[in-house]
């Protein structure tokens, strides 16, 4: 079976440090690559990312958040979607946006999921569980090329 890689998008360094501890306290001891803004994470994903046995690491779930620097979020999830190799990635949009046209754009460009980040740390921690029960344990990811 293959590694589940999470590849966690997010520029805020606390709400990264929020994220992993989440994880952690989650049990999800999946590899997670963070990168710091969009371009970064389309460096990773479209670019010379990680490899294993000569085979790039394509993450099982990617956690996007909207507010990067360099690239945005919208951007970077065109550009997933607009490619072969990850139009099928699966892409949870992790936000602490509530704005109704972020979501709008955000489902538009093919997001699979919106998750706005909770501000209660324990309430953050519940929405990690279940998401990571969901798409690392549950969901069938689409085959790869």
């Amino acid at each position: 079976m293959e590694e589940a890689v999470i590849l966690l998008v997010e520029d805020n360094r606390d709400d990264e440090a929020l994220t992993l501890r989440a994880l952690e306290k989650n049990n999800i001891k999946n590899d997670v690559i963070v990168a710091h803004d969009g371009a970064q994470a389309l460096e990773y994903l479209l670019g010379n990312g990680p490899s294993k046995d000569g085979k790039t690491l394509r993450p099982q779930l990617t956690l996007l958040d909207l507010k990067l620097p360099k690239v945005d979020g919208f951007e970077v999830l065109r550009r997933i979607r607009g490619d072969e190799r990850t139009r099928l990635l699966p892409v949870v949009i992790l936000t602490s946006s509530d704005e109704e046209q972020d979501r709008i754009d955000g489902y538009g460009l093919g997001a699979n999921s919106y998750v706005r980040k909770p501000v209660e740390f324990g309430r953050f921690i519940e929405a990690v569980k279940q998401l990571g029960l969901y798409w690392l344990i549950l969901n069938q990811t689409a085959p790869t090329r």
